[in-house]
């Protein structure tokens, strides 16, 4: 271990890189409960979901520590997942299967844009205040569906939304596991989203919400969800832009968590960000993690931003990042815990999540309107709209009309001139659905 993943190198050992591991797991364990939770709502089978999603976790997390050698671990992602549900099948009335190829798809368009060094051009033409409000709205996306899910809020026919009856178990329970979270998040508890989550569960059996099934057993079949991605449904005019946005959201969310993340570890080298090896085996493999959860039956795997609490507890190489697979491997064990799980236990990991995501606005150039207006439009689109698309077309269609409109069309790069254009036609020929 110490020859394959450098340890004295990285100024670390096998027992700092374990606990790194173990911090890493606990922060984003989350996943295995959240992610069935969600996709389910398409029909998808959920003990099948729950083993892709560890499958998934533990196999990109591997490729991860063993190719790029980074302490970085994979999971399918927030955000993705909701729009593959809520929008793709939910809206736009696409199958699972379909909305399982396009992810294979955006996964495939994902790795050539890596390989090409495409991804990194991408990157730097995306201006700052745009991801800012893309990861904004994302965050209140997400939080209008754990509001929804939880029953804090209700359709109203007069004001489109309401609020719901706050005397109702799953509501309450729902409230509790937020300031939960949130407490012991303040007072720095490792793992502190999977304890509310965890608590709120026991509330739930206790009071009968939610039926107790067993803790462990044998992991479930994987059989309903495994390669069951249908590639020609996908194919279907209508999932054009469907799959403009994964690319786009993998492009923001990954590439963002692994610079981040990898610049707290001190792992980037000093130059041209293109230029570090280490990235650019970092990319390869979270963009070869993103086919292979399709392949397993969950939406894109993605980097997670929880790997921070991994390198802060000292993990340095990809030991921390195996670590994680491991622990992910192990979970697949849980699954009747996890189908015990009730929708009022995810809601507040879900409406957290949100909080910490709608930060992203303090980056916002707030003193420049042409920067600015974009951002927020672009934030304030996907809650009301219901949709992660609309609000990235509306947000980079509006951003570079406005600079066109003021003058300063100069600064507008070229990658968002083609996203811009792409969202366009997208309109013009396919509709707003």
């Amino acid at each position: 271990m110490e020859r394959y993943f450098k340890l004295a190198e990285h100024g670390s050992n096998v027992r700092t890189e374990v606990i790194a591991g173990i911090t890493t797991f606990l922060t984003m364990a989350y996943i295995i409960f959240v992610n069935p939770d969600i996709l389910s709502s398409t029909g998808m089978d959920r003990d099948a979901v729950f083993i892709a999603t560890c499958l998934a976790a533990a196999i990109g997390s591997a490729i991860m520590g063993l190719w790029a050698n980074w302490p970085i671990g994979m999971a399918p992602g927030m955000g993705l997942n909701a729009f593959f549900a809520f929008t793709v099948v939910g809206a736009m009335g696409f199958t699972w299967q379909q909305a399982l190829g396009a992810v294979f798809i955006s996964g495939l368009i994902f790795l050539f844009l890596s390989a090409t060094g495409i991804r990194r051009w991408l990157i730097a033409g995306i201006p700052m205040s745009m991801r800012s409000g893309v990861a904004a709205g994302i965050g209140m996306f997400l939080g209008i569906i754990a509001m929804q899910s939880s029953g804090l809020v209700v359709d109203n026919p007069a004001t489109l939304v309401g609020l719901g009856d706050l005397t109702n178990t799953g509501t309450l329970l729902t409230i509790a596991g937020f300031f939960i979270i949130v407490a012991l998040d303040a007072l720095k508890v490792k793992g502190s989203i999977l304890i509310g989550i965890l608590v709120i569960t026991i509330a739930s059996i206790l009071l009968g919400v939610s039926e107790f099934r067993g803790v462990m057993s044998m992991p479930p079949s994987i059989a309903p969800t495994f390669l069951q991605m249908d590639l020609l449904g996908a194919l279907h005019y209508g999932i054009f832009h469907v799959i403009l946005v994964m690319v786009l959201v993998e492009v923001f969310d990954a590439t963002g968590t692994l610079i981040g993340v990898a610049k707290r570890a001190g792992l980037l080298t000093e130059g041209p960000v293109h230029q570090n090896k280490g990235l650019s085996r970092a990319l390869m493999a979270d963009s070869t993690a993103i086919t292979a959860g399709s392949l397993l039956g969950t939406s894109s795997t993605t980097a997670y931003v929880e790997s921070a609490s991994g390198v802060q507890a000292g993990g340095r190489t990809g030991l921390t990042a195996l670590v994680v697979a491991g622990l992910f491997l192990l979970a697949t064990f849980f699954a009747p815990l996890a189908g015990a799980v009730p929708a009022y236990a995810t809601a507040p990991a879900l409406l957290y999540v949100a909080t910490l995501m709608v930060r992203e606005l303090a980056e916002i150039k707030w003193d420049d309107v042409t920067e600015t207006a974009p951002a927020v439009l672009t934030a304030l689109a996907m809650p009301f709209t219901y949709s992660i698309a609309t609000g990235l077309a509306f947000g980079f269609i509006s951003y570079a009309l406005i600079k066109l409109l003021t003058g300063r069309a100069r600064e507008v790069h070229a990658a968002t001139w083609i996203v811009a254009a792409l969202f366009v036609v997208k309109f013009a020929f396919f509709g707003g659905h």
